[in-house]
């Protein structure tokens, strides 16, 4: 937030709490649908009372169709925060891998921009260096560069330029293709190269190919300041930033990027969410407008080999302790994101669950929400089934 918010901010406390009265009436309305959804209101309301996380939206589609769609507690902890909307805004984290970069991947693939086998090198040659000449665009998306999963950057307040050049000269830390190893550095490196194919800046690419196509008007990076009251405050931050991390990315690399990456930055809704979703499931048009090719989603989607569960971009269902939980099919796919959320498709019932929260508030070290996740997913199969 820039000095003028941090200025008016009792103002902004005020709009917050009023924004909340005056939804109130809307808030929790929840959809006539043929289905019980009691179990999972009691999940996410017994969550909230444990203080697994302040506040949360669900939203449930099936057969293209929302038949859940419900917000839960407030802001934050304090009695006089405001309540949580289906229209609150939250910071989406690791999602923005999927629904911001792997999507823009697609978009790239589908117009011959690059090929998934092309080495990194080819876009990036300061990249091919310590051992990583022969990493691809694949390798990336599967998490198997041999890159690390991430660095402290922001303990030396390296610039952003400094950065990407930490990334490209960092060896690997394992041989290419011989194990997983989930990667923020590999995502920066993709989203840097869908800039070179493009010739656009990320961000503007992401608005221009996915958000504005499909009417995804609550999400974007970078949110203005003028949106604070519909944003759910992430963390309190005592170890870099110190101070509450409200409006701004929570991620620390992507944060020092600008606040534009492609492994966390986005700011998003859950409604927006599922109109990206729904593309993926469905048709892949929107408005009569195709986006993304059926075979490019079913390639992107699909496990890649019985090493990892790891699609392109996106993750599968485990068979054991999956965020997914034991009913979805094998086939789902799906993401989570640090702050507290989390998307899961299940292709076979025609169905998808986002769910987010801000768990971190006010600190990362509430790990209880990792309970929760398979819960209400197993819940939300109980349902329909």
């Amino acid at each position: 937030m820039n000095s003028l918010g941090m200025i008016y901010m009792p103002l902004i406390f005020a709009a917050v709490l009023l924004y909340g009265l005056n939804v109130s009436c809307q808030n929790n309305k929840q959809l006539q649908s043929e289905y019980d959804f009691t179990q999972l209101d009691e999940i996410i309301q017994s969550a909230i009372k444990d203080s697994a996380f302040p506040g949360a939206v669900v939203l449930v589609s099936k057969d293209g169709k929302i038949i859940y769609e419900k917000a839960f507690g407030q802001l934050t902890y304090d009695d006089t925060s405001a309540s949580v909307t289906i229209n609150t805004i939250y910071d989406i984290a690791s999602l923005t891998k999927v629904i911001a970069t792997t999507t823009a991947a697609m978009i790239c693939y589908d117009k011959m921009l690059f090929s998934l086998d092309d080495p990194v090198g080819k876009y990036i040659p300061e990249f091919a260096q310590s051992g990583k000449e022969k990493v691809t665009i694949k390798n990336l998306l599967l998490h198997n560069s041999g890159l690390p999963a991430f660095k402290r950057f922001y303990t030396n307040n390296y610039s952003a330029d400094e950065v990407i050049k930490e990334i490209y000269k960092t060896p690997l830390s394992y041989e290419r293709g011989s194990n997983t190893d989930y990667s923020d550095l590999g995502f920066i490196t993709l989203a840097k190269i869908i800039e070179k194919v493009t010739v656009k800046r990320f961000d503007s690419f992401c608005k221009e190919e996915i958000f504005k196509p499909l009417q995804m008007n609550s999400t974007f990076f970078n949110p203005p300041d003028s949106l604070i009251y519909k944003i759910a405050p992430t963390e309190y931050d005592n170890y870099w930033r110190n101070k509450l991390v409200w409006g701004e990315v929570h991620d620390e690399t992507a944060s020092l990027l600008n606040r534009v990456a492609g492994h966390a930055g986005l700011f998003s809704t859950a409604k927006d969410i599922s109109s990206l979703l729904q593309l993926l499931l469905n048709d892949r048009t929107f408005n009569g407008r195709q986006i993304i090719k059926p075979e490019t989603v079913k390639l992107f989607t699909t496990r890649y080999s019985d090493k990892s569960t790891r699609a392109l971009g996106w993750d599968t269902k485990s068979e054991r302790n999956s965020s997914a939980g034991k009913l979805f099919d094998i086939t789902s796919f799906g993401h989570t994101g640090f702050t507290g959320t989390s998307v899961w498709v299940d292709p076979i019932r025609k169905l998808f669950v986002v769910f987010l929260t801000n768990r971190v508030y006010p600190t990362r070290e509430n790990k209880k929400l990792y309970k929760v996740r398979p819960a209400l997913h197993d819940a939300v199969i109980n349902a329909l089934d």
